[in-house]
């Protein structure tokens, strides 16, 4: 073989390789058949009800896009859920968020509590997995890892949200702050706190509890004993319902308000309405309800799951189907794609409107709403995003 008849093909063969390589190259963000959507929450212990909830969510859009027929590129991609339990608790919690990145989720709706999310937060980040969470303590989105999406207002507003309330509204002085022990929970405690203090009002029982204890006389003593007019907690709303359950005992229940966060406006805490002064709860968690397009959720939910929603699921609806529309923006269902749609992205939210988010996470639009119960539901008074 001649000199020159070798070259030619060794340009043949480079040539081919070239061509193999850009189609290779083409292709590698080719579509599967398949894609997998994380969603850890809490499905076993006290917050189980809200954490099925959130799931629910999830699982209501997944079921109406891939009737639709949910496309990327022109292939129809079928969504499958990948549910775990994280049971509220810090370290099952990072266990979950490994293998859920094990099996290959493009993404994660997760978490509800904000002392599982944190932790959780980093194990996403480092396959660049968009981790959308319902929690509201600001140290989520303040680690700085560009995965980290909240849903709804952080705990700054809501602590904000409790003093206003509280100093302008409920004609009070004496208050107990009570919180549960959790991230949450004594985020937004000292949050409420510096807040009543601002307004010149006295906190004479300052209390903290674990997330699962459920005896409370010594708490309903020193409450007694304070004068306390007004209960501010931070606990679950079975914690809550079992505080009532003390104060009755010393006769002090009617004497008192109580205002609680988010894990309080639930359906549950209903139970607890006639047998204290008042009850109230801040949340940024809107009702569905409260949206223009609430009402037709609500309805399929119920002819769904038998049951009112507990908590939030129109917020994980919304949230997949903002991750379909950033996949569908992107072209792709490469996590680190859909993780940098989302930054820059104002995606199509059926319930809330619209969910889009700063450059740290933070959800532009996040509104926290005061809620007091009358005639046994509970009804909105006040909602601002500038309190």
């Amino acid at each position: 073989m001649t000199h020159f008849t070798s070259r030619r093909h060794t340009l043949a063969a480079m040539t081919v390789a070239v061509v193999a390589g850009a189609s290779l190259l083409s292709g590698c963000d080719n579509p599967p058949d398949t894609i997998k959507i994380g969603v850890a929450q809490p499905l076993s212990g006290n917050l189980a009800a809200l954490g099925q909830d959130l799931h629910n969510g999830v699982k209501m859009a997944v079921d109406e896009l891939n009737k639709e027929g949910f496309q990327i590129k022109g292939k129809t991609v079928k969504i499958e859920i990948v549910a775990m339990d994280d049971r509220s608790d810090p370290k099952t919690g990072v266990e979950v968020a490994q293998q859920l990145v094990d099996a290959g989720v493009v993404a994660v709706i997760g978490n509800l509590n904000s002392g599982v999310s944190i932790p959780a937060a980093p194990v996403y980040a480092a396959k660049n997995i968009a981790q959308l969470a319902i929690s509201t303590n600001p140290k989520f989105t303040e680690l700085g890892l560009a995965t980290t999406f909240r849903l709804v207002a952080n705990d700054n507003l809501q602590a904000r949200a409790i003093g206003s309330f509280a100093a302008n509204q409920l004609n009070a002085n004496k208050f107990a702050v009570v919180d549960d022990g959790t991230t949450y929970g004594k985020g937004l405690a000292t949050g409420a706190v510096a807040e009543l203090k601002k307004a010149n009002k006295q906190v004479v029982v300052v209390y903290s509890s674990d997330d699962k204890t459920t005896k409370f006389d010594e708490l309903a003593g020193k409450i007694k004993d304070g004068g306390v007019e007004v209960v501010v907690s931070t606990q679950g709303d079975f914690q809550i319902l079992a505080l009532i359950e003390a104060l009755k005992k010393i006769d002090y229940n009617q004497q008192i308000s109580i205002l609680g966060g988010d894990t309080i406006k639930t359906t549950d805490m209903l139970k607890g309405s006639d047998t204290v002064k008042g009850l109230y709860a801040t949340s940024p968690i809107l009702d569905a309800k409260e949206f223009v397009n609430g009402k037709a959720f609500l309805t399929k939910y119920q002819e769904l799951y038998k049951r009112e929603p507990a908590y939030g699921g129109h917020y994980t609806y919304d949230a997949m189907y903002i991750l379909a529309g950033a996949m569908k923006r992107a072209n792709s269902v490469k996590p680190e794609k859909i993780t940098e749609t989302l930054r820059t992205f104002d995606g199509y939210a059926p319930i809330t409107g619209s969910m889009k988010w700063d450059s740290v996470g933070e959800q532009r639009y996040g509104v926290v709403g005061v809620y007091a119960v009358r005639k046994g539901v509970w009804d909105l008074q006040l909602r601002s995003d500038r309190w």
